[in-house]
């Protein structure tokens, strides 16, 4: 105990030398903190190391982390991430810029655990889940602050920022209500962007099939202390079948404050969407249309006092407008505008009997809307538009929580709890416990075990939602669940992964069903009670720090099998029961010239489940979905401080659905140029 509290003691401290005031890799979502003490630290677990031309004399540069100066949590208080009892994967920088990708949804296809089911291409909409939950059932945070949105899950991944401000993706899998609150049920997944610099400039432009382009400028500078970044984006395309054109629009801004009394960060951004929905939400209706904005802004101060105290301020604006004729828009339209505003205090202290955090948060959700919620006495007026808000729902959620970290020789013990009161389900107080153990066989080998439960609390269109296909229910009561977990972790300098087994049973859960077919209505209702029961492996080698620079930088395998079953009804699921039960992804990242990389993904995923095939807009039977391989590939050439690249997904034109009805892209073709200056 007095050993490893020691080491704690050592790293308490949060230091930068060289770098200057840079913020590099706080890892805020799970309250993690970086201690770097050299420019070059060994880098072999998070990510694969690539030469990255960046300098004007062209030389590689390798940006390499030791693991050991790297404190993380997967937990309210902070640990090293050799340490945490949790499965977190880590998308970093380099990969995110050779993936053969634009989008964020895109990136995402390649974790095992993570399951996109895309209406529209390149970040149009996409349903997202892990370890077989829901849409609704994963928490998205945007640099450590929750930006779900209440109305539906279909919107969480409206985000302001475009994939080249990211920095990282960070997705922990399992219940994580004792960190985040609710809605973490299933997982949670936080992007965070990058970080401000003093004096950078960067452009960029795509173009391909479908009519698709992509225009990106970003910079950074400082004025005095403080650190500025403003970046925006404009994305468009013809859409590869009728009724699938877009286009997306996105501002960002974030700057920093250091000093030695600790860190204000603060964001804001603004996202605007525009699509054709083609049988988005009904096959019935295949000339749907959607747009929606999302304004957001947050504050953040931490300090580096011995009491860490980390206060958060927070409000996100969503605007929804879904017309079910797009050349009739009079005919059948819904208008929905959520606001959400909240504030949360996080705090925890290193003592003797090893690290004690607390903190608690008051947020509240709010809709407006001509269909979702209670009506109003008197209507609202909607701005640019010829109508009316008629409905309305406020709900305020209040969290609370305590977790210790205790040290013994090898072993790590950490237990918690969140305590929640949602305003209007007339529940009470509920309390979420959890608790996670690793053990050190060696500096290689760790075996870890967790056990945690979690809540998500029903979206306002689960509750409320009436239209031509669904009908709402404003009687459901919050999902629940609860996982158990275990496996091993393993680290060498050319090789690291995991294996896990995990069990959750989840109770209450929410989903449109109807009985047969034949039924119009798809009702909303807390219909089961789903086991799951799976495994997970993740290998990953870096052949060229073991073999040579003539082998590939990284060769990765990933796979993940879940086999749900339900213990009640036989109904008609739109959602739960269709989860994936095997996917496997591999990729390889070989420099194959000096600043010439290729990165090749491949994915297979076989679903369970069924879904209503509809021909000429009517139902023509149950139809189980068919599994299938899909293969991603890009060229990227860099020399300071150009890069260009070309890049193909679905590269074999396959025919794939992720949703009933909705077909997928065949093969995209894209090609793009960035300057990326840096200025001393």
């Amino acid at each position: 105990m007095k050993e490893k509290f020691q080491k704690w003691k050592k790293k308490e401290c949060l230091t930068f030398k060289k770098w200057g005031r840079k913020n590099f890799s706080l890892y805020s979502t799970l309250r993690k903190e970086v201690k770097i003490s050299v420019l070059s630290v060994a880098y072999f677990l998070l990510a694969p190391v690539f030469s990255v031309a960046m300098e004007p004399d062209t030389s590689a540069v390798k940006m390499e982390y030791d693991l050991e100066e790297i404190e993380v949590s997967a937990s309210r208080a902070p640990a090293l991430y050799s340490e945490i009892a949790r499965v977190l994967s880590v998308i970093e920088s380099q990969e995110i810029e050779q993936a053969p990708v634009t989008s964020v949804q895109d990136l995402l296809e390649y974790v095992a655990s993570v399951d996109i089911r895309q209406r529209g291409a390149e970040g149009v909409q996409a349903d997202i889940n892990t370890r077989g939950g829901t849409f609704d059932q994963t928490l998205i945070l945007l640099n450590g602050i929750n930006i779900t949105d209440p109305q539906t899950g279909h919107h969480n991944l409206n985000l302001p920022v475009s994939l080249s401000q990211i920095e990282r993706i960070e997705v922990l899998e399992g219940p994580a209500a004792r960190i985040y609150g609710p809605n973490a049920f299933s997982g949670a997944i936080n992007i965070v962007t990058k970080q401000p610099e003093d004096k950078t400039l960067s452009a960029r432009i795509d173009g391909g099939s479908y009519g698709y382009f992509n225009g990106n400028l970003a910079g950074s500078f400082n004025t005095g202390k403080i650190d500025h970044l403003f970046a925006g984006n404009r994305k468009r395309s013809d859409g590869y079948i009728e009724n699938t054109d877009f286009g997306i629009s996105n501002l960002f801004y974030s700057g920093q404050l250091l000093s030695e009394a600790g860190k204000l960060s603060v964001q804001t951004g603004a996202s605007e969407k525009g699509f054709g929905a083609n049988s988005f939400y009904s096959a019935v209706y295949p000339n749907q249309f959607e747009r929606t904005q999302t304004i957001f802004s947050s504050a953040k101060w931490e300090s580096f006092s011995k009491l860490h105290l980390t206060p958060v301020v927070y409000w996100r604006r969503h605007f929804d407008k879904f017309l079910l004729f797009r050349d009739n828009p009079d005919l059948y339209k819904n208008h929905h505008r959520t606001d959400v505003w909240g504030a949360n205090l996080n705090s925890w202290f290193l003592w003797e009997g090893g690290k004690t955090a607390f903190g608690a948060e008051l947020r509240t959700e709010k809709i407006l809307s001509n269909v979702l919620g209670e009506e109003l006495g008197e209507p609202v007026g909607i701005r640019g538009e010829d109508a009316f808000y008629t409905h309305s729902k406020t709900r305020r959620i209040a969290s609370v929580f305590f977790e210790h970290v205790y040290y013994l020789n090898d072993w790590i013990f950490s237990a918690g709890a969140m305590a929640n009161h949602i305003s209007d389900r007339e529940l009470g107080w509920n309390f979420f416990p959890g608790v996670d153990l690793s053990y050190q066989f060696s500096p290689a080998l760790k075996m870890v075990a967790s056990w945690n439960t979690s809540l998500r609390m029903p979206t306002f269109t689960d509750l409320y939602y009436s239209g031509p296909t669904n009908i709402g229910n404003p009687d459901l009561k919050p999902e629940r669940s609860q996982i158990w977990e275990g496996g091993i972790k393993w680290n060498t300098p050319f090789f690291k992964g995991h294996l896990t087994g995990f069990f959750n049973r989840g109770r209450n859960i929410i989903d449109w069903v109807k009985s047969d077919g034949d039924q119009e209505l798809w009702q909303s209702m807390n219909h089961t009670t789903i086991n799951s029961r799976g495994i997970e492996i993740n290998l990953q080698y870096f052949p060229n720090k073991h073999l040579g620079t003539q082998w590939p930088n990284k060769i990765q395998f990933s796979y993940l099998y879940n086999n749900q079953t339900k213990e009640q009804g036989e109904l008609i699921s739109y959602y739960v029961l269709d989860n994936l039960r095997h996917k496997f992804a591999a990729s390889v990242n070989q420099e194959i010239l000096k600043n010439l990389t290729v990165d090749l993904k491949l994915i297979y995923q076989d679903r369970e489940g069924n879904f209503t095939l509809y021909q000429n807009q009517k139902p023509a039977g149950e139809t189980p979905y068919k599994p299938f391989f899909l293969t991603d590939a890009k060229v990227l050439y860099q020399i300071y401080p150009l890069k260009i690249y070309v890049s193909a997904n679905n590269l074999f034109n396959r025919t794939y659905f992720d949703l009933g009805n909705i077909a997928q892209p065949g093969r995209w073709m894209k090609a793009g140029i960035l300057f990326d200056l840096k200025f001393n």
